[in-house]
């Protein structure tokens, strides 16, 4: 697909997906572009990668991620092995990481999609392999193909990224997809704002990046103090998972909720968007006002897994 931007497709072939930070702004509106022609042209790939295999490891549960990646790789005509929890495969026995990976290289895998509670899984997977390795989700760090399904979603909803303010709200400092989507919008010309409590706040590593990148971002601990300002708001659950002492965990539970109060003083063309799944802090009665962007963002993530796949192992379509 050409596109028109200032890279090649074949800064893609056989690419690792680690880090929302190993993209620039060229490679990201290349995918964006892509994913919008095949959306123009639906059944355009079908069949692009037959004959390949896809090893989904996820060592946590996924609903949305394993089965978006799933449901790509079937329709691009590739088989598709793997496993979509600890229950049931060896780990369960004691097999490591790395033992799982050769096995699976061992029986062929074209590609990796790996998802793992422990930080740094998937880069150590691309270590130990040749074969190319996309993480689905990386302890509480990084989560970068949900960052490309959320900057699709903004660009659906407005054309356009750059002028934007974004808002980030909830658990920042555990939730994985709000740094990637961090890291991803300094490529671009917009307002983040932060939006929690002192203890569920961005981490300082992401901060510092942003800076460096010269975004400077804002931190609010209520979102009645910013709602009226924001184009975009990003809401994010409270990762009880990951929070390492329960008591702490009580502390912050049901601390927000965004519901038609909250957005009182929005802008009507404020669009929500949430990577789910969502528990208390988003309520259903959003579902049907023009706010709710977030099961459209969703749907997003098939088409974009689909081109991701496809530029990786050179469908050439």
């Amino acid at each position: 697909m050409q596109v028109g931007l200032n890279i090649s497709v074949s800064e893609f072939l056989r690419r690792d997906v680690i880090s929302a930070r190993d993209f620039k702004r060229d490679h990201f509106e290349y995918i964006l572009r892509a994913v919008e022609d095949l959306e123009k042209s639906p059944g355009s790939l079908d069949g692009a990668l037959r004959g390949k295999l896809a090893a989904l490891l996820f060592f946590e549960p996924s609903t949305r991620t394993y089965s978006s990646f799933q449901i790509a790789a079937e329709r691009l005509g590739m088989k598709v092995t793997g496993f979509a929890g600890p229950t049931g495969s060896s780990i369960t026995k004691g097999e490591t990481l790395h033992d799982t990976v050769k096995m699976f290289e061992g029986y062929g895998a074209d590609v990796f999609v790996i998802r793992h509670n422990r930080m740094g899984a998937a880069s150590f997977a691309a270590e130990i392999s040749d074969t190319p390795v996309i993480s689905a989700g990386d302890g509480s760090r990084e989560h970068p193909t949900q960052a490309m399904v959320d900057l699709y979603a903004i660009k659906r909803a407005f054309g356009r990224i750059d002028g934007l303010k974004v808002g980030m709200l909830g658990d920042l400092r555990y939730g994985r997809t709000s740094s990637s989507l961090a890291y991803a919008l300094s490529n671009y010309d917009v307002e983040i704002t932060f939006i929690a409590p002192e203890a569920l706040q961005m981490r300082p590593e992401v901060i510092h990046f942003l800076t460096r990148r010269g975004v400077t971002p804002k931190k609010e601990s209520a979102l009645k103090d910013v709602a009226r300002a924001l184009d975009v708001l990003y809401v994010t659950r409270i990762q009880k998972e990951r929070i390492p002492d329960p008591t702490e965990f009580e502390k912050v539970k049901g601390m927000y909720e965004v519901n038609l109060e909250a957005l009182r003083e929005a802008k009507p063309s404020l669009k929500v968007l949430h990577p789910l799944p969502r528990v208390d802090e988003l309520s259903a009665e959003l579902d049907g006002t023009s706010y709710a962007h977030y099961f459209t963002q969703a749907a997003g993530g098939l088409p974009l897994r689909m081109v991701l796949l496809n530029l990786i192992l050179g469908g050439g379509r």
